[in-house]
């Protein structure tokens, strides 16, 4: 810390040495940076300025009420000292749209979210805020963003998990615009005061048959992938017997196998590029830092990792198709065929998750092993999200059936 402070102090020195010495003027400093930012300023604006015929100059500028206003001057400077001042004005009282933007990209920079979690983001508030997000920042009170947020749960039906969303994303743009001191109220005192509980939000209630595979199901899906070992049906069935995440599974290299086991350290992730086309690309983290972990498969189900280097064993990644890794979209559509083609009821990728921690809780295996395989950090989460029945109807008759005290006398 104190060689800091000289470093810091010495710095300083020199930066007043040179500037009372003369050899940089403070006034050419400014200058120069007033220059950068008015030459920024002319680069953002989105209109064409011209010199019209009779030698006046010309842009236009936008309006709230008809889109955009012609505006002249006798000099090129004129002209632009009017579009600096409106861009200027522009920055320090910016729209609620414009905050959210520069939140996001900021976080997406610092890479402290993904590109996932930055499209996501952007999906959320354009789902919300709409109108309202077009409004300066200045002009909305404490008052107008609680009745906002909690008008939006029954206009768009939200459940908890949505709402908690959508206030994750304005909390962070309304720090964001506490910090540029844009607002000056309480930002977590917003939140806090929010009336809302939980019978104000949408339940969804699924049954066990639409979020596990029975046990009927399992059987007749893991006999059909092994008898039909092409790569997409090798990797759903790993999903089968590892719980492994879809994104975990095609990102999976050869080098993450030893022996029954495989690590994984990395997922698919899917977003919008500049031009607005969805992209697949495979991020070197996991979905949570809990996510990296050391998976088992069980002896009996060795062979797969045999059967996947038969297939494929010169590549990068391990599921190949045609020289193409394999997407986790192209995956999920492998699943939905084979569900239909056995009668099975249409469950996602991460329905084979949920039958995978439903097996290991129904089997009394010990917490920490069943956190490890799952990559979750409290067994609460497995058991409140990931735990259903896997018995059929007819299975659960009989069981009932078979209570002596129902049985007739």
């Amino acid at each position: 810390m104190e060689l800091n402070n000289l470093q810091y102090g010495q710095s300083n020195d020199i930066l007043q040495f040179i500037i009372s010495n003369g050899i940089i003027d403070i006034n050419d400093v400014r200058n120069s940076i007033e220059v950068m930012k008015r030459k920024e300023l002319l680069e953002k604006h989105p209109y064409k300025i011209w010199e019209g015929k009779d030698g006046k100059w010309y842009t236009y500028l936008p309006d709230d009420k008809r889109g955009r206003v012609q505006r002249e001057r006798n000099s090129q400077k004129e002209i632009e000292d009017i579009v600096v001042g409106y861009w200027k004005a522009q920055m320090e009282n910016p729209t609620i749209q414009e905050i959210f933007n520069e939140w996001n990209d900021h976080r997406l920079e610092l890479k402290k979210i993904s590109n996932a979690t930055h499209l996501r983001n952007r999906q959320i508030f354009n789902r919300h805020y709409g109108e309202f997000g077009q409004q300066k920042i200045k002009s909305i009170t404490e008052e107008d963003f609680s009745e906002f947020l909690e008008s939006q749960i029954p206009e768009h039906e939200l459940t908890a998990k949505a709402f908690s969303n959508l206030k994750t994303i304005t909390r962070g743009f309304l720090k964001r615009a506490k910090k540029r001191k844009l607002i000056y109220f309480n930002v977590e005192e917003l939140f806090q005061e929010l009336d809302t509980s939980e019978v104000d939000f949408k339940k969804v209630i699924k049954e066990d048959y639409e979020e596990v595979f029975d046990e009927e199901e399992t059987d007749k899906m893991i006999g059909y992938l092994k008898d039909n070992p092409d790569m997409m049906n090798l990797g759903i069935m790993l999903m089968f017997v590892t719980g492994a995440r879809i994104g975990e599974i095609v990102a999976l290299k050869h080098s993450d196998f030893s022996g029954n086991t495989f690590k994984i350290r990395r997922t698919e992730t899917r977003f919008a590029n500049p031009e607005g086309k969805y992209v697949c690309e495979v991020k070197e983290f996991p979905k949570s830092q809990a996510g990296v972990r050391t998976v088992i498969i069980p002896e009996d189900y060795a062979w797969i990792t045999k059967a996947i280097k038969r297939q494929n064993p010169f590549g990068e990644f391990i599921f190949v198709k045609d020289g193409v890794r394999i997407s986790t979209q192209a995956m999920r559509m492998r699943l939905k065929r084979v569900c239909k083609k056995l009668n099975i009821y249409h469950k996602s990728p991460h329905k084979i998750r949920k039958t995978y921690g439903t097996i290991l809780l129904d089997n009394h295996i010990d917490n920490k092993l069943i956190m490890g395989q799952m990559g979750h950090t409290d067994i609460v989460c497995t058991e409140n999200h990931y735990h259903r029945n896997r018995k059929s109807i007819d299975q659960k008759s009989q069981i009932i059936s078979s209570i002596p005290d129902f049985m007739a006398k």
